[in-house]
């Protein structure tokens, strides 16, 4: 319990520090970093052994306090290093498994004291939380391993043949808002598609009355949500909900993935890898692999 709570604990401040900008969104990586991870698991599954021994048999109470405490420090220290291995874009799924971590401490707390309470709810948070993380990762085609020791960040990366990613090169094509509008207006069938950029700047409000005004003219709207955009599974949907989106116009992306083609206009507004194609195109891409909405199929695609 005390392994999982250290690492919860400062995993869950350089989460939040990735995500609030406070830290890089780059994967920590050091020389013989995974052969750390090791040596620090042993070591803390010593100290763990040690505390349990003493205190238990009542040998001595101090040393197995001091064992307690170095043990709290040295998974503090792992969790650091493990989560600041992963880089911005797997952050989320981060997140779902240290509220694993959690429960399963508390569970683990809850045998020691013989608190009925604290081992059923710890039981259910951590379960709940590993249950979460798997559908996020098949979501990312994406293994739970990958993720927590792959070191996987937001830049290019070199593949295991030593491919590099694609570069791209070229000028983007401007337009203006009185522009998008008339585009808006002309299109009869239009997919927004939507993503954590959303959440940051609380445009879903904006977003909930153009889609009203174009439903009111006639227009066909609707919206395309990854698996995992934003920070957790179903985020976009809360936030559409929130700002009062009729819940039968927000599709899931296996549900209107191949309508793409048909649509007049798609609309991406905050989203990023989820849109990206070099998911399909790129085999040394570092989504690659990764399902994503296949915006750049319509007939217009305004980002």
């Amino acid at each position: 319990g005390t392994y999982l709570g250290g690492i919860t604990l400062t995993g869950s401040l350089v989460a939040f520090g990735k995500l609030q900008g406070l830290m890089g969104s780059a994967p920590l990586s050091f020389p013989g970093m995974h052969q750390a991870n090791a040596v620090g698991f042993a070591a803390n599954m010593g100290l763990g052994f040690g505390a349990f021994m003493y205190i238990s048999t009542s040998a001595s109470y101090e040393t197995g306090l001091a064992l307690v405490l170095a043990n709290a420090v040295a998974s503090g220290v792992q969790g650091y290093v493990l989560i600041g291995a992963i880089g911005g874009a797997d952050v989320p799924v981060a997140i779902t498994v240290l509220n694993s971590y959690s429960g399963w401490a508390m569970a683990a707390e809850g045998f020691m004291l013989s608190n009925g309470l604290c081992l059923s709810v710890g039981a259910l948070v951590g379960s709940s939380g590993a249950i979460l993380s798997y559908i996020m990762c098949v979501a990312m085609n994406r293994s739970l391993t990958n993720v927590i020791f792959g070191g996987v960040g937001t830049s290019s990366t070199k593949a295991a043949d030593g491919a590099v990613a694609k570069t791209y090169s070229g000028t983007a094509t401007e337009t203006s808002v009185d522009e998008v509008a008339n585009w808006l207006v002309e299109s009869k069938d239009i997919i927004i598609t939507v993503g954590y950029g959303m959440a940051v700047a609380k445009a879903q409000y904006a977003i909930a009355e153009i889609v009203s005004l174009l439903r009111a003219k006639g227009n066909r709207v609707r919206f395309c949500i990854h698996p995992v955009a934003g920070r957790m599974p179903g985020q976009m949907n809360v936030l559409l909900a929130e700002a009062k989106v009729p819940y039968d116009i927000v599709k899931e992306m296996d549900e209107i993935n191949d309508e793409f083609e048909e649509c007049d206009l798609c609309m991406v507004i905050g989203a990023n890898d989820t849109v990206n194609s070099a998911a399909l195109d790129d085999p040394a891409s570092a989504i690659a692999g990764m399902p994503v909405c296949h915006v750049w199929k319509a007939k217009q695609v305004v980002v």
